[in-house]
Formats: C-alpha cells, sequence, structure tokens
C-alpha cells in the first residue's frame, strides 16, 4: 500500500477513535478550569489564592449566561442582609477625606503590607466633582448626587431613605443590582467604616463640591 494512503488510513482511524470519546459536561469543564486556575496563582503577601473562592453573586454573574429573576433576587437579598450599618448611627463624614479616598486607587496588592490603608478609586469608573477632568465612565456620573435626589440636609427624616441606599450601595453594591461591576468596599473590607461614611459626605453634603 501507497505510504501515503497508510497514514491517511491511520490518520481517519484515530479521527475516528477521538470522534467516539465523550465531550465533558459543562460542570467537568468548570471544575477543569477552577483547578487550573488555582494551580497558575500562589499565595504572595497579601494576595491569597482565596480571592479565587467566588460566592453565590460572582458564580451566577460570571457564568456565560445571567442569572434569573429569581437567583437575581437571591443575590440581592444575600448581599443586603450582609451590610454592616455604622455603629455609631452617624452616616456622613467629611467631605474633604472623601475626596482624598476618591481620588486615591492604590491598595490590595501583593506588595502593600498587611493592613495598609486603601484608596477608593472612585474616579477610575464616575464623574464625581465637575473640576475633575479625567475620570472612567463604566459607572454613571456622581456630579450633583446629592443635590439631584433632594437632599438638602442628610440628617432630616426625609432624607433617610437615599442615605441608606446610598450606604448599602457603597457596602455591597449587589444588594440592589445582582451583578453589579462596583467594587463591594465594605463587604470585601476595601474600605473600612470610617473611610466609607467620608465618602458619603463627598456624595451627600450640601457643602460638598459634588453638590454645587
Amino acid at each position: 500500500m501507497n505510504a501515503k494512503i497508510t497514514l491517511a488510513v491511520a490518520a481517519l482511524a484515530v479521527a475516528g477513535c477521538a470522534a467516539l470519546q465523550p465531550l465533558p459536561s459543562s460542570q467537568e469543564l468548570d471544575a477543569q478550569a477552577a483547578a487550573m486556575m488555582k494551580a497558575s496563582f500562589r499565595d504572595q503577601g497579601i494576595a491569597k489564592v482565596d480571592r479565587l473562592n467566588q460566592d453565590l453573586g460572582q458564580k451566577a454573574c460570571s457564568s456565560d449566561h445571567s442569572p434569573d429573576d429569581r437567583a437575581a433576587a437571591q443575590i440581592r437579598d444575600a448581599a443586603l442582609a450582609s451590610v454592616k450599618w455604622p455603629a455609631s448611627g452617624q452616616y456622613l463624614g467629611d467631605w474633604k477625606e472623601g475626596e482624598k479616598i476618591a481620588q486615591n486607587g492604590r491598595g490590595g496588592t501583593w506588595t502593600d503590607a498587611a493592613g495598609s490603608v486603601n484608596g477608593g478609586g472612585c474616579y477610575n469608573c464616575h464623574q464625581i466633582g465637575k473640576a475633575e477632568l479625567s475620570f472612567g465612565t463604566i459607572g454613571p456620573s456622581l456630579y450633583q448626587y446629592g443635590k439631584l435626589r433632594g437632599v438638602t440636609d442628610p440628617v432630616d427624616p426625609k432624607s433617610a431613605a437615599i442615605v441608606q441606599y446610598t450606604w448599602a450601595k457603597l457596602w455591597n453594591s449587589k444588594a440592589y443590582e445582582a451583578c453589579s461591576n462596583m467594587p463591594r468596599f465594605g463587604h470585601a473590607g476595601v474600605l473600612d467604616e470610617t473611610q466609607i461614611r467620608h465618602l458619603m459626605a463627598l456624595l451627600l453634603d450640601p457643602k460638598s463640591p459634588v453638590n454645587q
């Protein structure tokens, strides 16, 4: 038999055998992908491999299809239940400090020392102040955030709903949008309660340049 014909027959035989092999299920593929991811990383400084562990919302929102209404509601409910309200009952801090946090995008990298103070990096995704010329557009503009929502006095009970909504959104953004891309600042330990209070002031204090 011609050598070329022999090779062709052998190739077809191998292909036929391969075609008989069952295709892996989506669950098996997911498990293989997860194993590959974990094998590709190691603990380094404050960055631990456990960052790869996904909760309910992360698993559902990193799928190839969006969660259905029931799953989305479960994610939102769990996120809202996880919100820690200010222990002092005081929601607003100093807007000047809030501006510094919004401008600061540092933190969370393996080179940072344990206990390092993180920034919020808010301008990476949002317009906040009118004077800021460089900002991201992944998220909506937050300029005049409090003013547009009628917050003239954040302590006034009439403003309670928007104040609490804003706090929950900063603490765990999935409380209102199951697959939100916004960092879960409080839930993930990126920012502490004091820092979130300062960001609250930046957004809601009538004296903040955001609301001018």
